[in-house]
């Protein structure tokens, strides 16, 4: 549930209270330690996992622990090992673009190896952060400094969804820093949208935690007119 500032309310995980926050130094998901870190009776214990030891105190800040990986260069069983004790998993993980070879080692390959991770390490929850359109029809040309990043999204997205997990895949367009307003669009009303605040899609993750109904869903957004639980339970 959000209130009225656009927070989400304490105490209102489904079973979920242990989270692992896999790309934990992005935008969108150091927001997202914030806002799950401020959750729960008890608060929730959230584990961020980044790449680079440098970003530990910016981490930390968040309310959530701290813990350096490089999920590009880790196996199964050491994903495996990283994600067991949690109850959920939010992949926010990206190789950033600029170098096609890396781009489908982080945003697909070690995708699918967190997937099968979570599976191996008895966690059901994983909740996938991707962008609007993304698919086998993403329509992207191969010659567009975009395909590498589609190519591979597409395949996790579709790897989580043939896995036997509590998925959802969230699917937000273009991302702005602006404020958040807690409120967005769905599906095809978002098509007419072109933008999401980041700060709105760490909100959207949180509250697709909390709501049983987004398993196994592929929920594209943006910004719009709704309320976000009221968006989220719109089918």
């Amino acid at each position: 549930m959000l209130s009225p500032t656009g927070s989400v309310e304490p105490g209102t995980l489904n079973g979920v209270s242990r989270i692992v926050i896999v790309g934990g130094h992005g935008k969108v998901a150091l927001q997202l330690a914030r806002i799950l870190t401020e959750q729960g009776d008890p608060k929730n214990q959230v584990t961020s996992v980044f790449r680079n030891p440098d970003h530990a105190d910016d981490v930390a800040a968040t309310g959530a622990r701290p813990v350096v990986a490089d999920i590009e260069n880790l196996d199964t069983d050491a994903l495996s090992d990283l994600l067991t004790g949690h109850d959920a998993v939010v992949f926010t993980a990206g190789a950033g673009g600029g170098d096609p070879a890396r781009t489908y080692a982080v945003d697909r390959d070690a995708a699918i190896r967190v997937i099968d991770a979570a599976g191996q390490a008895g966690v059901r929850r994983f909740v996938m952060v991707s962008y609007f359109g993304a698919g086998p029809d993403h329509g992207i040309s191969r010659d567009n400094s975009f395909y590498p990043y589609a190519e591979a999204k597409a395949a996790a997205d579709a790897h989580l969804r043939t896995s036997d997990l509590d998925w959802t895949v969230l699917g937000p367009g273009r991302l702005t820093l602006e404020p958040a307003t807690g409120r967005i669009a769905v599906g095809a009303d978002a098509a007419e949208k072109a933008e999401v605040s980041r700060e709105d899609v760490a909100l959207v993750v949180a509250a697709a935690l909390n709501d049983d109904s987004t398993i196994r869903r592929t929920i594209d957004f943006n910004n719009g007119d709704s309320a976000i639980a009221e968006a989220l339970a719109t089918r």
